[in-house]
């Protein structure tokens, strides 16, 4: 039977409209469904539990009596299918149910190998693939989720809690906020302040969920705080939580990348999050940073932030410091309830704009929606179509094997020019290695089939489609959302499938170093061919990359004469190649490497790069940089010097809140593991901890540490929005701060001036030269890497050996 290859990347089944699904060891799936966004539908179904096995030995070892698989969902006993091909996993292994197929590997595993194995997954990797329940279903039913149903028609509720503190061991809730599938809002309260009235609360959460029966549940940091609180409150006060649509089923573990550890102590370093059978957890924080992944725009992953900076919230929005909701709570509770429905009609929000993505993977990855949502795109996406294309074409899939020890080449980047440019455009190389990888048919060696280079090709060409219909569909209309996400889904595979063939360590069953090799020499070639075509027609090189090149031009240049410029590049560009003229702006610092700031021709300023934008970086630092460089790039030497002076002014004068010292840490460590390090190194931010009389603390757990008046590290509990502190004492160690400030900060202006001129601008005023020359005089400069220029002189002719 030939098998239609668009079944690879869509599936074969067509069901409509599946919004979850929850499948069982004991063989039994339910399926919810709302066809054309109507009434649920429930459809319970048998499925057979299945595995890839290098070989039958282990049942052979076990004594277990097997029969060919024809196909037959019904049939009884353990059922095998050889699959063709030269992959090392060539045996796929099915039964009525899990226990029993585990079982009789287990023992025959046992056997062989000469100890007790008692779960698949403890046999060497090479030698099997074990996949959750649910994607052992979808990937043998050839279903997905969402088949004709638009991201508008899914049933979504967002929930946020109040907590007297961040502990669920010690800490209640007492107030609840409901985002219902309708748009509404409502408030649940604690009627009193002891274990009942928490307890009745909990009870009427679960009982208000069961009511709006949504697809889909939301909140920001869902994961890391609200579904674990939940759990632990309710496991406390004994109160059932039955949140999910099968009510015999609690809340379910599952292993995680971002999650909270396993026991809340922090002795065990398992990272988990919670299922909820028969609905869709999605955290808006792990859209927040698979956004900024590839934007690098957003101020920060709190959730008033990032609402600020999509509109989705305005000046009168309630802002309550963290430690300070319960007690607000106490004297003002309708300030409280205004705050806790702003957070949860936010959510909503935030998830509409960027849950796309995953909603448009979804449509396409056997594996459960708010999976998709926090998984990487490689093996997250890229793999669970792989594996689903090999097994409906019958062949063998390859085993996850180490490298050869070939190095990886990496990816091509140079820095031209270091310092301040005038009159700057992007062109964007749009997926240059996916795109060489398609022109050149680069694939991995153990892929025959060539699936992953189809799905490269499928997906680059329903990205186009998806983006042209973006362009007809009406502005703010459903159809343009969906278009958009899914033409964003597809880029964020598509840019992940270089990735993947690179991948070392065995991370990937079909990583590739050498073909990864291959696609490097030719993005070298590809972007040298490019810088030289563009410098020799009059464009000043400052950085090129995968991701696209920066370069200034003439001051006289229209817009038309920049885009004639590209447009005459493009046409030596390989076939499949394509540039693409991305933005113009007034100015530019190149700092160093993926580091630099743009200003817009209408004044924006925009920040790339850990130097210009980072979670750990004090925020008094960062905001002196964004008024100094937008003063720089203006033209403005003197405003920098105003900059400079007016922080060094308001840190000596203690006019810079505590919290905008602090550098924000995230900590990795438990209490018990830093006191075994301890004796070796101190680290400041634990030590902060120690000081500031916290002794309990969880992994994944973040704080903001400061260095004290008296050299000691302080810490203020992470607040999310950026509401001060109504008694911040401001005993942070100004003399520190203000060196920090010229010796961190400061110091990413140094490419931008002569070192004369630079020691003059940031110098304290006491301690100016007698004889300095006036700051009006000093001006930006651009300094060129001569070495990295060099790259674009055609490369000598070699007569060696030549007759």
């Amino acid at each position: 039977m030939t098998i239609p290859r668009d079944e690879w990347l869509w599936g074969w089944d067509t069901t409509p409209g599946i919004v979850s699904v929850w499948a069982e060891e004991s063989g039994q799936a339910t399926v919810w469904r709302r066809p054309d966004g109507g009434a649920l539908l429930t459809e319970r179904a048998k499925f057979r539990p299945w595995v890839l096995l290098s070989s039958v030995d282990d049942l052979r070892a076990a004594g277990v009596r097997y029969q060919h698989d024809d196909g037959d969902a019904n049939a009884p006993g353990i059922r095998v299918r050889e699959l063709a091909g030269p992959g090392a996993l060539r045996v796929a292994v099915s039964a009525e149910r899990w226990n029993v197929l585990e079982t009789a590997i287990c023992r025959g595993a046992s056997k062989r190998l000469g100890q007790r194995i008692t779960r698949v997954q403890q046999l060497p990797r090479h030698e099997r693939h074990v996949l959750p329940p649910e994607e052992q279903y979808l990937v043998a039913t050839g279903r997905t989720y969402f088949r004709n149903l638009a991201f508008a028609q899914l049933q979504r509720l967002q929930f946020d809690l109040e907590t007297t503190g961040l502990d669920p061991r010690v800490h209640r809730i007492f107030l609840i906020a409901v985002g219902t599938p309708h748009g509404d809002v409502e408030l649940l309260e604690a009627r009193g302040q002891d274990d009942h009235a928490e307890a009745d609360l909990l009870r009427r959460f679960v009982t208000r969920v069961q009511q709006l029966d949504p697809d889909v549940i939301e909140n920001h940091n869902l994961h890391g705080f609200d579904l674990p609180f939940v759990r632990q409150r309710a496991k406390q006060l004994r109160v059932p939580l039955p949140l999910g649509r099968l009510h015999h089923t609690a809340l379910v573990e599952r292993a995680a990348m971002r999650g909270v550890s396993s026991d809340r102590d922090g002795a065990d370093e398992r990272r988990v999050r919670l299922i909820v059978p028969g609905r869709e957890c999605i955290d808006t924080l792990d859209a927040v940073r698979r956004y900024d992944f590839a934007a690098r725009e957003l101020p920060g992953y709190g959730l008033k932030a990032v609402a600020r900076h999509f509109g989705l919230s305005g000046p009168a929005r309630e802002l309550i410091p963290g430690d300070r909701i319960h007690a607000v709570y106490a004297s003002d509770p309708d300030r409280v309830r205004r705050y806790a429905a702003a957070d949860v009609t936010e959510v909503a929000g935030l998830a509409r704009i960027l849950g796309g993505a995953a909603f448009a993977l979804a449509r396409m990855a056997p594996r459960r929606y708010e999976r998709l949502a926090d998984a990487g795109a490689a093996t997250g996406v890229i793999d669970p179509l792989l594996v689903r294309a090999y097994l409906r074409a019958g062949h063998a899939l390859p085993a996850h094997a180490d490298g050869d020890g070939t190095v990886h080449s990496g990816a091509a980047l140079y820095l031209f020019t270091a310092g301040v440019v005038q009159r700057v455009v992007k062109v964007d190389v749009a997926s240059l290695y996916p795109s060489l990888m398609r022109a050149f048919r680069i694939g991995p060696v153990r892929d025959p089939l060539q699936a992953l280079l189809f799905l490269v090709d499928q997906l680059v060409e329903q990205r186009l489609h998806a983006k042209q219909r973006a362009k007809e569909a009406a502005a703010g209309s459903d159809e343009r959302f969906t278009q958009e996400a899914m033409s964003a889904a597809m880029k964020l595979v598509v840019n992940s499938a270089y990735g993947y063939l690179a991948a070392g360590d065995g991370l990937t069953r079909f990583a590739d170093v050498h073909a990864a090799n291959e696609v490097t020499r030719r993005g070298r070639e590809t972007l040298l061919l490019m810088c030289r075509a563009l410098a020799e027609r009059g464009a000043q090189l400052i950085e090129a990359d995968t991701d696209g090149v920066y370069f200034g031009v003439p001051d006289h240049w229209s817009e038309h004469d920049e885009r004639a410029m590209v447009d005459t590049v493009a046409a030596l560009l390989p076939p499949l190649v394509r540039l693409e003229f991305e933005g113009r702006y007034a100015a530019m610092l190149s700092h160093e490497a993926k580091n630099y700031a743009l200003l817009t021709f209408d004044g924006r300023l925009q920040l790339k790069g850990v130097a210009f934008r980072s979670s750990r970086a004090e925020p008094y630092g960062e905001a002196f940089l964004r008024t100094a460089i937008a003063r720089l790039l203006a033209g403005d030497v003197i405003g920098v010097r105003a900059a400079y002076l007016d922080t060094l002014t308001a840190l000596h004068g203690r006019a810079v809140p505590t919290v905008d010292v602090a550098s924000r840490v995230r900590l990795r460590k438990s209490p018990e593991a830093y006191a075994r390090s301890r004796q070796q190194r101190r680290e400041f931010a634990y030590e902060a901890l120690w000081q500031s009389g916290r002794q309990q603390w969880a992994p994944g757990d973040r704080v903001r540490v400061y260095r004290g008046a008296n050299g000691t590290g302080r810490v203020i509990d992470e607040v999310e929005d950026e509401a001060r502190l109504d008694h911040d004492a401001r005993d942070y160690d100004v003399a520190y701060y203000a060196a920090l400030l010229r010796r961190t900060f400061a110091a990413r202006l140094a490419r931008a001036f002569h070192a004369h001129d630079f020691d003059l601008l940031f110098a304290d005023a006491e301690q100016l030269p007698l004889f300095a020359p006036a700051l009006e005089t000093i001006r930006p400069v651009a300094t060129r890497e001569d070495d990295v220029w060099q790259l674009l002189e055609p490369e000598p002719l070699s007569t060696t050996g030549q007759t």
